[in-house]
């Protein structure tokens, strides 16, 4: 500024900070400015009057992004009591003029994504403004120094108002005399340019205007620098096209760094004391104890009043004007949550933080395809919101089907709005479960998306079709068509399919193989549950099913380490599924099948682990009897076996969630030849195999673990002898006991009927 010349009000803030929104209205209701400078985009002067429609709520943020690359976007965040958001409102209101200063999105995306990325470079450590003051004043805690002389003063006091701007002013010049840009350096650059257009301010408007920004740039632009030099600054500066707008923003995300780089750990919190008329404390506590209640926890009136009691005791002991979110807690901890953090943690995550979503009218700035979007989620009644929620469709309604598209499809454009999740209320193909949060990024995601189309049907199946294109093996692509199948995206199937058998056509890797039938068959089984046809995948995965079943014994046998035996293992059950689901199309793919498990089963070359789990697919298929089971037992633990490859055998046969314990409950034979085995163990040898054997019955129910307990403890092959001479199954009685079946009837007739 020029020497000599009357200064305009600078008003140093901490963003987001409610003390210092009161203050800045107060301020500006003393100054009456004829303008209003805000640190912000000068890009978005253009949305600002959107900011005084009733449909703006804040918390909301004002998004920018590249035109050419949306994914290299940047927010500036304002909430309800955010000192510019208060600035903005005020000037609205007195038909002020109001304008952004900050150094345009234009310059600040062109090298990157963030409007905030102020660092020093590699190795540097940006200088904290707050905890530089809080240090020096004695405190260890910034948080708790700043309630203490900003957001505990009274806002109604007869103070002058403009006092604290003065002294913060002050004390933020001491530390730029110290430590220069703080580590920053582009915050010269930043504030050369809101300097030229404080410049521009004063040839419009005199003296007689504000400036709103970081309490960090007031002594930058009080300091007496000429045109020319920042012009030196500003040139050469990298710049891009830009598209700007509002979106809503959420009390969670404020928590975060983002935004002005200034993230707040309370949220809520300071948007509590910014609105509380007055006694803050108790008004919070009474929302306190509301909460707790609709946890059905005992919390009386009495609780709230000894809550702050302790409250102000606890701050008079250590000092402070008035208690804080740390007194506040401990005595809400202390008193109301019986000193448990469990409910500490759901008051510090629904009011400390919250789950406040802002919006933005309909009128702000979109591109085509959030139009598309908002008028989907219209019409079926989907709201974003900020706090998860689980949401139940049976895809046997038109109006659940419809959502069930729209989200998968969302899932292709990278729009992860909802998240499949498992359901609580029962299983089956007709039946979804999803978790919905909405998250401010995800309207960066919708942005991105936009490339690909202008409504969501469109996009998704461009994306699709793209993604087929570029795939680079064959499990991608299955798994493409099915998310197509499960997004009704049948004009995008054509392009996959072509991808698919082209792909399937060249790839010799059986465990590509393998791991590319499990989707196809799911795929074929249900895709007609949304009314998609997905017939045309039947040659595919039929030509895909008999390459598996000519080509895995060889791969089994090829000399495997035991990362690749786990993992044909896995295969293995994957394709065995598949067959289950693809024999309704090729009635003799599941007697081909069962002769490659016999296969697996019978050779010797075969990782003991790929042994077990053949076999003990073909015993619950019945395709192997018990007498043949128990001899490959016996060869599979027999002295001549190592025991390294016994054990995996047994890992195989009964590991995983396969139903391996209850199999050994009732068939005290096979027990028999695990225990008679594992007795015979050498001691050396019992430590190398000791870990494979934990997983694989540490996986048992606790309930099976006691039943082998007290079947070993009497000898495996007691309860057999007792009914040696009866002609019953293995681990049955020899005759029909009618009252037990008939209650077993019972049993088995209700829950269908829950089922169905």
């Amino acid at each position: 500024m020029s020497p000599g010349a009357a200064q305009p009000l600078l008003l140093g803030v901490r963003h987001h900070g409610p003390g210092s929104a009161r203050s800045v209205r107060a301020a500006l209701d003393a100054a009456q400015p004829r303008a209003v400078l805000i640190e912000g985009p000068p890009e978005g002067d253009a949305l600002l009057a959107l900011a005084a429609e009733p449909d703006m709520r804040p918390p909301v943020a004002l998004l920018a992004h590249a035109a050419d690359d949306p994914g290299r976007a940047a927010f500036w965040p304002l909430a309800s009591f955010s000192p510019e958001w208060v600035a903005l409102r005020w000037a609205q209101a007195r038909d002020v003029p109001v304008r952004f200063i900050d150094l345009p999105a234009a310059h600040t995306l062109a090298d990157g994504p963030g409007a905030d990325a102020d660092d020093g470079g590699a190795g540097s450590v940006p200088v904290d403004p707050l905890a530089a003051l809080a240090g020096a004043a004695g405190y260890d805690d910034p948080e708790r120094w700043w309630e203490d002389v900003v957001e505990h003063q009274d806002a109604d006091s007869a103070r002058d108002p403009l006092a604290p701007f003065a002294a913060l002013a002050e004390a933020m010049g001491v530390l730029r005399e110290t430590h220069g840009d703080g580590g920053r350096p582009r915050d010269l650059v930043r504030e050369a340019y809101m300097r030229q257009r404080m410049r521009a301010a004063r040839r419009e408007f005199g003296a007689d205007y504000a400036v709103v920004c970081g309490a960090w740039h007031v002594p930058a632009l009080r300091a007496r620098t000429t045109a020319a030099a920042d012009r030196a600054l500003l040139t050469g500066l990298p710049k891009t096209k830009v598209e700007t707008t509002w979106v809503p923003w959420t009390h969670r995300r404020l928590a975060r760094a983002g935004g002005y780089g200034a993230g707040i750990t309370s949220p809520g919190w300071y948007a509590h004391l910014f609105a509380a008329p007055d006694r803050p404390v108790e008004r919070w506590l009474t929302k306190v104890a509301g909460l707790l209640r609709e946890e059905d926890r005992q919390v009386s009136p009495a609780h709230v009043i000894e809550a702050v009691r302790l409250a102000r005791t606890l701050a008079a002991l250590r000092g402070r004007p008035l208690p804080g979110l740390t007194e506040t807690l401990e005595a809400v901890r202390a008193v109301m949550c019986d000193g448990s953090d469990v409910p500490l943690a759901l008051i510090e995550d629904r009011l400390v933080v919250g789950d406040v979503l802002g919006e933005v009218p309909g009128t702000a700035p979109a591109v085509p395809l959030q139009r598309d979007l908002t008028r989907r989620m219209r019409t079926l009644r989907l709201k974003a919101e900020a706090q998860s929620r689980d949401l139940e469709l049976d895809l046997r309604k038109d109006t659940d089907a419809a959502k069930s598209l729209l989200l998968h499809r969302l899932r292709l454009l990278g729009v992860d709005w909802g998240v499949p999740t498992a359901s609580r209320t029962g299983t089956g193909t007709f039946r979804e479960t999803w978790r919905l949060c909405w998250e401010p990024e995800l309207s960066v995601r919708v942005a991105e998306a936009g490339i690909w189309g202008t409504t969501v049907p469109g996009a998704a199946t461009a994306r699709a079709q793209a993604e087929a294109r570029g795939a680079g093996e064959l499990g991608e692509i299955t798994a493409l068509a099915e998310r197509c199948l499960l997004a009704g995206l049948s004009e995008a199937l054509p392009a996959v399919l072509r991808a698919l058998a082209d792909r399937a056509a060249l790839d010799t890797d059986v465990a590509r193989l393998a791991g590319a039938l499990p989707a196809l068959a799911r795929s074929l089984r249900y895709g007609d549950v949304r009314g998609t046809d997905a017939s045309v995948l039947g040659t595919v995965a039929a030509g895909l099913a008999e390459r598996i079943c000519v080509a895995l014994p060889a791969a089994c046998a090829a000399g495997l380490d035991a990362d690749g035996a786990a993992a044909l293992r896995g295969h293995v059950d994957g394709v065995h599924g598949a067959v289950a689901l693809l024999a309704d199309t090729d009635p003799g793919l599941r007697e081909r099948w069962s002769g490659v498990l016999r296969t697996l089963a019978g050779r010797d070359a075969v990782p003991g682990v790929i042994r077990g789990r053949a076999a003990r697919l073909l015993l619950d298929g019945g395709r192997l009897p018990a007498e043949e089971t128990a001899r490959l037992m016996g060869l599979a633990l027999s002295p001549a076996a190592a025991p390294a490859d016994a054990a995996g055998w047994i890992e195989g046969f009964a590991g995983g969630n396969a139903g391996g314990g209850t199999l050994l409950v009732h068939d005290e034979r096979l027990l028999g030849l695990i225990d008679t085995w594992l007795v015979s163990v050498p001691p050396d040898a019992f430590v190398d195999v000791l870990p494979l054997l934990r997983r694989t019955f540490g996986a048992y129910e606790p309930g099976v673990k006691r039943s082998l307990g007290e079947l070993v403890r009497r000898g495996p092959g007691a309860g057999r002898a007792r009914s040696a001479s009866r002609a019953a199954p293995e681990g049955f009685a020899p005759d029909l006991d009618p009252a037990r079946a008939d209650a077993a009837e019972a049993l088995a007739r209700l829950l269908l009927a829950a089922a169905g």
